[in-house]
């Protein structure tokens, strides 16, 4: 049977200010909170418990120019940037929109910045209930995050204790007998997304409580939401498009040789090219193709030209994975049969399956 839900609103805690007592506020406000209960809590007014303030003046441009520093400083990476938006990576590890900072719900001479450590800031919290207050309850702190695919915002947990940031259902199998390889449910980001629906954004509602959540207390606190942190080595959109791009570029510009190649495996389908191809120069074991780079003699803007299509080409074939290798020619008259009349050749460029990451 599936078990039913309440979420309560905790009202009544007001403003925060820095050194206030978060677990005697809390308590305060909801005398009804209740072991196995999962607290549902605002970043906000933990960082404003923590003192995560940064002063900033009233008038412009001094007021961008405090936001602009206050940003640098909580960014680890910029990962795409539009106008005067950026998203960036945060030293949490976490992406979302201008470092999280956050000017809402604060006196207009101050920031709001993130907890230093969410994960922290929950597990004291859940340690001051427990040993002041003998409660027993998980606690999950959140922020509110954009999603690159879907418009709108929600909430999501960027700490936690008490309560498993995933539930993994790999290696189950559905009522069809089907196993389950890849469902992984972020359940602490689904707790926080329930309790915003009682929060808000403008209620002056920080606090959540969800009741009746089956929730099956870890060894001690737990790994937090930094479990979620999605590392690069698994990250498919690290960046963003433009931001992309001109990385590829900038790599494109820097591409080593490659002194030699894997096995060939498929044969490389080239696209249509300015250049004559040759088997009549030696190129190094492995190679898959070879391409013959020539321009008209004397001709040195057209030399210049086919340098650039030939390291275009190396920048495509890198992304795709092939890598390249860079040969002068020793001997031009073994070439003369495969260039046009007049043609000098500037060298050839191997092709082979090697070891040079994609772009």
């Amino acid at each position: 049977m599936t078990p039913s839900l309440e979420i309560r609103p905790v009202t009544g805690i007001g403003d925060v200010r820095p050194g206030d007592d978060l677990a005697a506020l809390i308590t305060t406000a909801a005398p009804w909170l209740a072991d196995g209960d999962v607290l549902v809590v605002t970043s906000k007014i933990v960082s404003k418990a923590e003192g995560q303030l940064v002063e900033i003046p009233l008038d412009e441009p001094a007021r961008e120019a405090a936001r602009e520093a206050a940003l640098r400083a909580e960014t680890a990476r910029v990962v795409a940037r539009r106008g005067a938006t950026r998203i960036v990576q945060t030293h949490h590890g976490f992406v979302l929109a201008a470092g999280g900072i956050d000017a809402s719900n604060v006196d207009p001479t101050h920031l709001v910045l993130l907890p230093k450590d969410p994960d922290a800031s929950a597990r004291w919290l859940r340690e001051e209930l427990r040993e002041r207050f003998s409660l027993d309850v998980a606690v999950v702190i959140t922020d509110t995050m954009g999603r690159p695919w879907r418009l709108g915002l929600t909430d999501v947990a960027i700490g936690a204790a008490g309560v498993d940031a995933l539930v993994d259902y790999r290696g189950l199998r559905d009522t069809y007998g089907n196993e389950l390889q890849l469902t992984q449910m972020a359940q602490i980001d689904q707790l926080a997304s329930a309790a915003e629906l009682v929060k808000g954004k403008t209620a002056q509602v920080p606090v959540a409580v969800v009741r009746g959540f089956a929730v099956r207390f870890p060894r001690e606190h737990g790994s937090g939401a930094a479990e979620l942190i999605r590392g690069a080595d698994a990250d498919l959109f690290s960046l963003g498009t433009a931001e992309a791009v001109a990385r590829g570029l900038r790599a494109a510009a820097d591409l080593p040789d490659a002194p030699a190649f894997a096995p060939a495996g498929e044969p490389v389908r080239l696209p249509d090219l300015p250049f004559p191809t040759t088997r009549s120069v030696t190129v190094p074991p492995n190679t898959v193709a070879a391409v013959v780079v020539w321009s008209p003699a004397g001709d040195l803007r057209a030399a210049a030209e086919a340098g650039r299509r030939a390291e275009r080409l190396r920048a495509v074939l890198a992304a795709d994975g092939l890598a390249t290798a860079w040969l002068e020619i020793e001997d031009p008259a073994v070439l003369v049969g495969d260039l046009p009349h007049g043609g000098v050749p500037l060298g050839v460029l191997a092709i082979g399956r090697g070891s040079l990451p994609s772009l």
